[in-house]
C-alpha cells in the first residue's frame, strides 16, 4: 500500500509539472503575439505635441534639422547636469509647466554659459541675475512659463524683443526652426550672437536694433517674445504676428505695475489680449518710450 501511494504521488506531481509547462508555453506564445501586435518602437527623438520626432515623420508634416546643437559638441552640455535637472523639477514643473518641448529646453540649455562669472554659483538659482550693462536673465521659471505661453513647435519662426545673453533665445531655439533676436544694446548683441553661435545654435539670428520695430525684413512670426517692459504694445509688432499667433510681453501700467500680457491674433485680425501673471522686467528703451 505504501509504494503504491507513492508510485500514485509521483504520478500527481509528473501530472502538475506538464500541466505547468503547457501554460508556461501557452503564455510565452501568448506574450510573442501581443509583441508582434505592437507598432514599432521609435527611436528617441524631441517631443512635439506628445510624439517624438521620429513619430512626427509624418510626410505632411515638415519637421526641421536644425532645431538644436548639432551634437552638442560645446562642454557646457555635459557640465552641471544634475542643477538644471533639479531646477526642472523644483522650479519649474512644481509650478505648473507641463510643455515636454519646454521641460526638455530647460534640461538641456546650459544656463551657466549665458551668466557672469561672478554669480556661477547661482546660476540655476530661482531667481533673475544681472548681466551687463544694467540688463537681467529672467528667472528660469518666467522663461519656461513665458516659453510654454507660446505652444512653440518645430515648424515656428520666433521674434525675440530684448535678447540680453541670449538664454532666452537659446531656449526657444531648441524647440522653433528659427529664432530671431533684437537688442538695443549693441555690445549685449554682438556677446549674445557670440555666444549662440560658440554653442551651436545655427538657428539663431542676432542683430543690434530698437525692438520697436521688430524685424520686418523676416516677418511674420508665429510668435514674438518679449523681455523688457513697455507702457504699450508697439504696433509693428502686431503687424508682424502671423494670423493665429501668439505674443507674450510684459506691459507696465500707469502705476508702475507690470503684467504678462499674452496676445493671441484672430483668423479675422482682430487682437485678443490676456492679463496672466504679475512680473518685473527692465524697461524698454528707444522709440516706445516716445508718447
Amino acid at each position: 500500500m505504501r509504494l503504491q501511494h507513492t508510485d500514485t504521488s509521483v504520478q500527481r506531481v509528473s501530472t502538475l509539472l506538464l500541466l505547468g509547462l503547457g501554460m508556461w508555453i501557452i503564455l510565452l506564445i501568448a506574450q510573442e503575439h501581443y509583441q508582434d501586435s505592437l507598432p514599432p518602437r521609435t527611436q528617441p527623438g524631441l517631443v512635439v505635441s506628445g510624439k517624438t520626432s521620429a513619430q512626427a515623420s509624418d510626410p505632411n508634416q515638415a519637421v526641421p534639422s536644425n532645431t538644436a546643437p548639432e551634437n552638442r559638441q560645446h562642454p557646457a552640455f555635459g557640465e552641471r547636469i544634475q542643477e538644471r535637472e533639479k531646477m526642472v523639477n523644483n522650479q519649474i514643473k512644481l509650478r505648473g509647466v507641463r510643455d515636454p518641448n519646454v521641460l526638455a529646453a530647460m534640461n538641456a540649455v546650459p544656463r551657466h554659459a549665458f551668466v557672469l562669472p561672478q554669480y556661477q554659483a547661482q546660476a540655476y538659482a530661482d531667481h533673475p541675475l544681472p548681466i551687463d550693462h544694467n540688463q537681467t536673465i529672467s528667472q528660469p521659471y518666467i522663461v519656461a512659463f513665458m516659453t510654454e505661453a507660446l505652444t512653440l513647435d518645430p515648424n515656428d519662426r520666433v521674434l525675440e524683443i530684448g535678447t540680453g545673453s541670449g538664454y532666452q533665445a537659446a531656449v526657444c531655439a531648441e524647440i522653433a526652426r528659427e529664432v530671431y533676436s533684437v537688442e538695443i544694446i549693441k555690445p549685449l548683441a554682438e556677446s549674445a550672437a557670440k555666444r549662440l553661435k560658440a554653442l551651436g545654435y545655427g538657428n539663431t539670428h542676432v542683430k543690434a536694433g530698437d525692438g520697436f520695430f521688430g524685424w520686418p525684413e523676416h516677418a511674420p512670426f508665429d510668435a514674438i517674445i518679449g523681455t523688457a517692459a513697455a507702457g504699450r504694445i508697439p504696433p509693428p509688432l502686431l503687424e508682424q504676428l502671423k494670423i493665429n499667433g501668439r505674443m507674450i510681453l510684459p506691459e507696465e501700467d500707469s502705476q508702475g505695475f507690470q503684467y504678462l500680457i499674452l496676445i493671441t491674433k484672430q483668423s479675422d485680425g482682430e487682437i485678443r489680449r490676456e492679463t496672466i501673471l504679475p512680473v518685473r522686467f527692465v524697461p524698454m528703451t528707444g522709440e516706445v518710450e516716445k508718447r
